[in-house]
C-alpha cells in the first residue's frame, strides 16, 4: 500500500506510522501485510477499506471522498502564517523600533547586494517606483517561500516550521548590516518567525484535523472543515487590516509628521533672486521651471524614509579637522539661513530622462560650518553619512568654494518632505547626487580619497561625479503625432555652476538651428528653450544639443550611466500627419 493518510506522511521507526499530532498507530505495521490488515485500525468499521491510501503519490484526489489533496489550502496557510509574522513585526517596530523594520533591512540587504547594473536597469524600467517594485517582487518571493512551508509542514512535522526559523535567521543577519541597527531590531525578524510558527502550526493542525474528519463521515467533516476556514479567513483578515495599520504607524511614527507640519522655518538672511522674468517660457506640457515637491524624482538607498525627530538630530564634524563639532537643529536653525534655487540631478538619469529637478532650497553653507571645524592639510575629501548607513564622497574644494553648497532644511519654501531628507540634508550645485546629495545628513567625516570609500564606489561608480552638460526634449514626445507645419519644439538644458550659453536642434541629421533660450535663474539651474520648426508630413528624427557659457559643446558619444553619467544627444522620433 501507499505511506499512509495525508497528515501522516512519515514513517516512524519499526515500520510503524506517525501522525502530524505526533502518536504512532501501534495497531497498523507498515509492509507487505498492511492492505489486508486494515481491520485492526480503530477506525476500520467507518471508514472504506482503501481510505488510508492518500499520500504524496496519489494524483490529487483522495479515494474515498474525491477531495482534491490539501496542498493548496496548505500552501494557503503557510502564506497567511507568514503574513502574520510579518505584520505583527511591523507593527511592534513602529513602537520600539521607527527606523528599522525586518523588511526595511531585508530591503536593505537586497539594494547593497544588486549589482550596478541591475540597479540601473531597475531604474530605467521603473523610475521612482524601484522601491515599490521591490517590496512587490519580496513579497513575491517570500509568499513562495511560505506556500513551500506550509506544503511541507503538512507532510512531515516541523520542516515548514523550519523554514521560518532560517527566514527569521536571515532577519537577523541583515539586521546586523544595518546603521540603525538596535536590541529591539535584532529581536524584530526571530520575533516574526516565532509568530508566524505558531500560526503555521495551528492552520496546519485545523486542516489535518479536517483530512481526518473526512474518513469518518460527512457529519464530522462539516464542522472540521468550518473550523479551518474561520481560522484561516480570520487569520487572513487580520494580517490585512494589519498591514493596513502598520504602513500608516510607520509613515508617522514619533510624531515627525505632525513635528514637521508645525515646524516654522526662519525668514531666510539672504533671500533668493527673484525668478527673471522670461525664464519660464510657458509652452505646454513642458515641465515647471521649479518643480513641485510631489513631483521631485526620490533615488536613494532607503528602502523605508528614516523617521528622524529634529529635536534629537545632530551633525558631528570628525576626521582631519583642527576640532570636532556637533550641531543640533535648533543652532542649525539659527544660523543666517539663505535661499538658493539649485538643479540636482540623480547620476542614473538617462539622456532625455526625468531623475532631475530644480527646487528652491534653504540652508546653511557647509563651508562655513567646515571653516568652524578647520580641516587640516592634506583632506582633499569629504564623506557625508547618511542615518540610513548611505555615505557620499564629496571632493573638499566643491564644499569649500563659492558655490551655494547647503546644509539644507527647507525646499520649496515648506520644510524638507520626509522623503527628501528630513530634517537635514545636503545640496551641492555641480554633483550627481551619489557623491553629494546626501539626505538625513547626521556626519561630515573630512578625509581623504585615499582613506575612505563612499556607498557607490566599490559597486563600480566613480569617486568624483560632475554632471554632464546635457539637453532634452519635452514636447512634443517621443513617438508623437503632430499636424503638418509649424511644430513647437521645447526643453531644458543645463550645465550646473557653469550655465547654458545655447541650445542647437537638428531635424533628420540636417544643419543645425539655434533654438530661443530663456534667461536661467542662476548658472546652477537648468535653463528653457523653444524652437518652432516647419515640418512636412512624414516620420522625422530630432535631435538637441546645448553648449555651456564657457564654450564646452554638448558630446555627441552615447555613454551610459555608469560609472559617472549618460552622454548622447537626446533624440526623438515625431510622426507628421497630412
Amino acid at each position: 500500500m501507499r505511506d499512509g493518510p495525508v497528515h501522516a506522511a512519515t514513517r516512524g521507526v519499526n515500520g510503524l506510522h506517525r501522525t502530524y499530532a505526533g502518536s504512532v498507530n501501534e495497531s497498523q505495521p507498515a509492509g507487505p501485510g498492511a492492505a489486508a490488515g486494515h481491520q485492526d485500525h480503530p477506525d476500520a468499521k467507518s471508514r472504506p477499506a482503501d481510505a488510508v491510501r492518500v499520500g504524496p503519490d496519489d494524483a490529487g484526489e483522495a479515494p474515498e471522498t474525491g477531495r482534491k489533496e490539501p496542498r493548496w489550502w496548505a500552501a494557503a496557510a503557510g502564506i497567511v502564517a507568514a503574513g502574520t509574522g510579518l505584520v505583527a513585526s511591523e507593527l511592534i517596530a513602529g513602537f520600539v523600533s521607527p527606523s528599522l523594520s525586518t523588511m526595511t533591512a531585508l530591503g536593505g540587504a537586497v539594494i547593497d547586494a544588486v549589482p550596478p547594473g541591475v540597479k540601473d536597469w531597475a531604474v530605467s524600467l521603473f523610475g521612482t517606483a524601484d522601491k515599490l517594485a521591490l517590496l512587490a517582487g519580496m513579497a513575491l518571493g517570500i509568499a513562495v517561500f511560505a506556500a513551500v512551508s506550509g506544503v511541507v509542514e503538512l507532510r512531515r512535522r516541523f520542516a515548514g516550521a523550519a523554514i521560518f526559523a532560517a527566514f527569521g535567521i536571515v532577519g537577523v543577519a541583515a539586521v546586523l548590516t544595518r546603521a540603525q541597527v538596535t536590541v529591539s531590531a535584532v529581536v524584530l525578524p526571530m520575533l516574526a518567525a516565532g509568530i508566524a510558527v505558531l500560526v503555521l502550526r495551528n492552520l496546519i493542525g485545523r486542516l489535518a484535523a479536517w483530512q481526518l474528519a473526512g474518513w469518518q463521515g460527512e457529519a464530522a467533516d462539516v464542522p472540521a472543515r468550518r473550523g479551518f476556514f474561520q481560522l484561516l479567513g480570520g487569520t487572513a483578515a487580520a494580517v490585512v487590516v494589519g498591514g493596513a495599520l502598520a504602513t500608516a504607524w510607520r509613515g508617522g511614527a514619533a510624531g515627525v509628521n505632525e513635528l514637521r507640519r508645525t515646524l516654522r522655518l526662519p525668514a531666510p538672511t539672504l533671500p533668493a533672486a527673484a525668478i527673471p522674468p522670461g525664464a519660464d517660457i510657458g509652452l505646454a506640457g513642458m515641465q515647471p521651471l521649479v518643480t513641485p515637491n510631489p513631483e521631485f524624482y526620490r533615488i536613494d538607498t532607503a528602502l523605508s524614509v528614516p523617521v528622524i525627530d529634529p529635536r534629537e538630530w545632530r551633525l558631528r564634524v570628525t576626521g582631519l579637522v583642527d576640532r570636532e563639532i556637533e550641531l543640533d537643529f535648533a543652532t542649525l536653525l539659527a544660523k543666517p539661513l539663505r535661499e538658493r534655487h539649485v538643479t540636482i540631478a540623480c547620476v542614473s538619469n538617462e539622456v532625455g530622462g526625468d531623475l532631475i529637478g530644480n527646487a528652491l532650497w534653504l540652508g546653511w553653507p557647509v563651508r562655513e560650518l567646515l571653516a568652524m571645524a578647520g580641516p587640516k592639510p592634506g583632506a582633499d575629501m569629504v564623506l557625508s553619512r547618511s542615518s540610513d548607513g548611505f555615505t557620499a564622497g564629496t571632493p573638499l574644494d566643491v564644499l569649500t568654494d563659492d558655490r551655494d553648497a547647503l546644509l539644507a532644511v527647507g525646499m520649496n519654501g515648506e520644510p524638507l518632505p520626509l522623503e527628501h531628507g528630513f530634517p537635514v540634508r545636503m545640496i551641492v550645485p555641480g554633483l550627481y547626487g551619489f557623491v553629494s546629495a546626501t539626505k538625513w545628513l547626521t556626519e561630515l567625516k573630512v578625509t581623504r580619497f585615499a582613506d575612505d570609500v563612499a556607498y557607490w564606489t566599490p559597486r563600480g561608480w566613480s569617486a568624483r561625479g560632475p554632471i554632464k552638460l546635457s539637453s532634452r526634449i519635452d514636447v512634443p514626445r517621443n513617438g508623437g503625432s503632430v499636424p503638418s507645419g509649424r511644430v513647437a519644439f521645447g526643453g531644458e538644458a543645463w550645465a550646473q555652476h557653469t550655465g547654458i550659453g545655447k541650445v542647437e536642434l537638428r531635424v533628420d541629421r540636417g544643419s543645425w538651428q539655434q533654438a530661443d533660450l530663456a534667461l536661467g535663474i542662476s548658472v546652477d539651474t537648468w535653463y528653457q528653450w523653444q524652437l518652432g520648426v516647419d515640418l512636412q508630413p512624414g516620420q522625422h528624427e530630432v535631435q538637441v544639443r546645448a553648449t555651456d557659457l564657457r564654450g564646452s559643446v554638448q558630446t555627441e558619444e552615447q555613454r551610459s550611466v555608469a560609472p559617472d553619467g549618460a552622454t548622447g544627444f537626446h533624440t526623438i522620433r515625431v510622426d507628421v500627419n497630412p
